[in-house]
């Protein structure tokens, strides 16, 4: 057990490090496996999405005609990203409503935990790269689905010689996608602190909290799942 590692579970001015540090680490057939800071703050935070949906299912199972209190705060939820999927997907909305809302609030919880003295896990390119991919797998298999051999054709497009030019940008995808949303929140929750001057930290923090951590956190979100749907729309259109 590394304990010299646990208050980097915590996003605190003192400790600014951007390596990933780890908890444990274990060995299965002769490699070695470890739990980060990173784990658990997914860990945590997925258990709280899961509670959430598990109170939510049971509350509107004993639903009220006219909603108030938590079944009003959910009800609001569920029909904000409805409406948000849908004035951006069209027609596909509704079978991609899951996912995005899915994904919607994972990132969302993830990049506003700082507030709750976390180290937020889209700090670690690890997990922001894979978001990305699982994105970059669902437009891939839009993109096979609907244009069939045109998929490969199109990087041929309008020019054969213009080929890489046009696998790279699809491979790029996913790498300017996880770029941008693990840099905007590193830059927030720990580069940002970490070099503010002593005299900077005192009184001002809290407000840079409000700002970098809930502001800023949840337009990168709205970033991250719009160029998601737009992404996927794209190759559905073609």
């Amino acid at each position: 057990m590394n304990y010299g590692a646990l208050p980097m579970l915590l996003a605190t001015d003192e400790n600014v490090d951007f390596s990933i540090h780890y908890l444990y680490a274990y060995q299965i057939n002769g490699h070695t496996l470890y739990i980060t800071t990173s784990h658990v703050c997914i860990l945590l935070i997925c258990a709280t999405i899961m509670i959430f949906s598990l109170v939510a299912r049971r509350k509107f199972m004993h639903a009220e005609e006219i909603p108030t209190g938590f079944q009003n705060v959910v009800e609001l939820i569920v029909e904000t990203l409805q409406g948000f999927v849908d004035s951006s997907m069209g027609k596909h909305g509704k079978k991609y409503v899951n996912y995005i809302g899915t994904l919607f609030l994972f990132i969302m919880f993830s990049n506003i935990s700082g507030l709750f003295g976390l180290r937020p896990p889209t700090a670690d390119y690890g997990t922001t790269l894979s978001l990305a991919l699982i994105t970059f797998c669902l437009i891939q298999y839009n993109n096979f689905k609907y244009n069939k051999i045109g998929a490969i054709t199109g990087l041929f497009q309008p020019l054969w010689f213009l080929f890489p030019i046009n696998f790279i940008g699809e491979i790029a995808t996913p790498v300017s996608m996880s770029l941008r949303l693990f840099g905007n929140v590193m830059a927030g929750t720990a580069l940002y602190y970490g070099l503010l001057p002593i005299f900077v930290k005192i009184g001002i923090p809290a407000a840079l909290h409000a700002y970098l951590d809930l502001f800023s956190g949840v337009i990168q979100t709205y970033v991250f799942c719009m160029l998601t749907m737009v992404f996927i729309s794209q190759k559905m259109e073609e």
